[in-house]
């Protein structure tokens, strides 16, 4: 196994935004080189950076390397090697900061506050606002402000993530995830740049890739409709409901995508007994035993329709008789929850060994996780490396022979816990990530792949074709105090994996009490969209707003992110933050205002967070909210707009 992994090295490219005189100037291009002295250095103990001091009382050890002339990297040595180190980079206070941390081992959200302290373990992407030259003086008030990127990443086989301390120290943790993976030195662990456009700050250069075709088209996932339940009668009934009132009704929506998640595969499930009343979260320690489908696809029921032979028959039946375009199913990295069934007959070759999860402390200082809990209990069967590539090869080719589409890969993080013994939780993701992308581009050449529970920076950097990440935790519509957490988690995290990913909103309930909420944020998201609609329980109204009658919809130009000065405002629990984000479209840029206070509480800070659920709040919106409006408005438009009322056909 080649266990050689570079690091992460960031161009972006940076501009900025100023008024005149009441119009809008676009952002003129510029860019600055942090080598420069003047520009970013220590002194004194202090880091400095565009003339003000960021970080104070930097430790010696610290190490500052200059990266194309345009960001730096910091990074720090100790006397004694180790598979994992922490290490201060100095004292961080009186800024306002935006942290995307991971909450879960699968999930990020976003964290805001003003010192190092509030900064929680796991965070992936640090983001500050400050103003050059801050001297106190009531002229430095008036200053533009700029921004502070610090963006921890891949040294080699070490994988770096921050975090502050009661001190409010910013420190950045780094590790290996293999106890006989050890270093002392590290050059290249923190990535650091500034500028005064903080979207264009996040900028990498920018990633070619070819976006999978239902990212275009209205679909349907089977996971909440039926969870574990789901059959090919049930997706059948399922189709029809929304054939029939595409056929009947005005507004009807076909579905032109379907997912068939989790439930259709051949598991063994050693600590579920058939018969016995259900062991929560035993369905977790499940090891796939095939890599065809389980005995209620394998053999369709008679219907009207006639009887199918297999999954084959059912996929190109229902394509043909409800029009669906793209049929992709689910699927672990690790073939299933609890891995390959080491000793089954059709999947010994595959070499799986059975192993007990590790975590590293930083997911442990967060949120427990039912789904990590149980895998640790009952261990996970993973595929020996040096067969990962025959695993893949063998499944998706199976898959593309039975008509399917594409994948939907979840639990996609596991590898992190694995590492001991096999070069680090890095190295270790490199090599599953590689074989897997290997078989989408032959097996799937439209890069026909959505990935699912790997918001890891081991899975971010190391993806090369995938192209669409669920970007937070699961909709789940039987919680009713999630539902605007979800919402503004995708996008603040939108923000990191935008640049990287196309973030995936998922799926959610065209009936549901927030259904219209979370309609009008997919409209603005920039992704796929789909509901997980059960049987007959469809809004019609509510999806033709979404979807044009021939299945396609009309999905904007970039990722769905909070407008610049909603970057630092906690829109769900300071009582009068709205949360605004924006986009663009082929001819014009659009702007949505959600009140998301008080209706639920960031997951971890209960505690000190406020309940108040204000009737109504109140803020301002701007053209200047919009970014790149330059890219639609032309270079003669001097800031008029209009507001089209959509409820009321009005324009105001």
């Amino acid at each position: 196994m080649d266990s050689t992994v570079n690091s992460l090295h960031l161009k972006p490219s940076l501009t900025s935004k100023s008024q005149n005189n009441g119009s809008l100037r676009f952002r003129e291009q510029w860019k600055h080189s942090m080598s420069q002295a003047t520009k970013a250095f220590i002194k004194d103990g202090a880091l400095i950076i565009n003339g003000r001091e960021i970080l104070l009382s930097v430790p010696k050890n610290v190490v500052v390397k200059p990266s194309s002339n345009e960001s730096l990297f910091l990074g720090a040595v100790s006397p004694e090697a180790s598979s994992r180190h922490v290490f201060k980079l100095g004292v961080l206070k009186d800024f306002k900061l935006l942290s995307l941390f991971r909450f879960k081992l699968w999930w990020m959200m976003p964290r805001i506050g003003r010192s190092g302290s509030d900064i929680p373990a796991e965070t992936q992407l640090l983001l500050l606002e400050a103003k050059a030259n801050d001297d106190g003086s009531p002229q430095a008030d008036k200053a533009l402000p700029f921004y502070i990127l610090f963006l921890p990443v891949l040294d080699g086989q070490f994988r770096s993530s921050l975090q502050g301390n009661s001190s409010n120290e910013l420190e950045f943790c780094i590790e290996s995830g293999d106890p006989s993976v050890n270093s002392s030195k590290f050059l290249e662990a923190v990535h650091v740049n500034y500028g005064e456009d903080p979207y264009d700050l996040v900028k990498e250069s920018i990633k070619s890739f070819e976006v999978p075709g239902i990212l275009d088209c209205f679909g349907w996932c089977t996971w909440d409709a039926f969870y574990h339940d789901v059959s090919p009668q049930g997706i059948r009934e399922g189709l029809r409901s929304f054939f029939i009132c595409f056929s009947l009704s005005e507004g009807g929506t076909p579905a032109k995508f379907l997912i068939i998640d989790d439930g259709w595969q051949d598991v063994a499930n050693e600590f579920q007994k058939e018969g016995e009343p259900v062991v929560e979260g035993s369905y977790f320690g499940g090891r796939l035993v095939d890599i065809r489908e389980n005995s209620k696809f394998r053999s369709d029921n008679p219907t009207s329709e006639g009887t199918s032979n297999g999954l084959k028959d059912f996929i190109t039946s229902i394509k043909e008789t409800f029009g669906v375009k793209y049929v992709y199913v689910w699927h672990a990295l690790m073939g299933y929850w609890g891995g390959v069934h080491p000793n089954a007959p059709e999947t010994r070759k595959y070499n799986s060994k059975l192993l007990y999860p590790e975590q590293s402390p930083g997911n442990l200082a967060n949120s427990r996780d039912l789904a990590m809990d149980c895998m640790e209990k009952y261990g996970v069967a993973m595929i020996d490396p040096n067969r990962v590539d025959e695993f893949y090869d063998d499944l998706h080719a199976y898959l593309v022979s039975q008509n399917i589409d594409g994948v939907k890969v979840d639990v996609q993080n596991i590898l992190e816990t694995l590492g001991t013994g096999y070069g680090g939780r890095v190295s270790l993701t490199y090599r599953f990530q590689e074989a897997l992308e290997k078989s989408i581009s032959k097996n799937f050449p439209d890069n026909s792949i959505i990935c699912s529970m790997g918001l890891s920076t081991d899975s971010i950097y190391s993806s090369k074709v995938s192209a669409v990440t669920r970007a937070s935790d699961d909709y789940m519509p039987r919680n009713l105090t999630s539902q605007t957490v979800h919402v503004a988690s995708v996008a603040f995290n939108s923000i990191f994996l935008g640049e990287v990913l196309v973030p995936d909103w998922d799926m959610f309930y065209s009936v549901h009490y927030a259904a219209e909420f979370h309609a009008k944020a997919r409209a603005l998201g920039g992704c796929g969209i789909y509901v997980s609609d059960k049987i007959n329980e469809h809004d019609f109204d509510l999806l033709k707003k979404l979807v044009l009658p021939d299945g396609s919809i009309l999905r904007a130009k970039y990722p769905g992110r909070p407008t610049r000065d909603c970057l630092f405002s906690d829109p769900i629990t300071d009582g009068k933050s709205l949360l605004k984000v924006w986009n663009l479209n082929k001819f014009t840029g659009f702007l949505g205002a959600f009140n998301c206070q008080g209706a639920g509480t960031w997951p971890g800070l209960s505690s000190n967070q406020s309940n108040s659920s204000p009737e109504f709040i109140t803020g301002e919106v701007s053209p200047n909210d919009i970014e790149y409006l330059d890219e639609v408005a032309g270079n003669n438009w001097i800031g008029d707009c209009a507001i089209y009322s959509f409820d009321s056909s009005m324009v105001l």
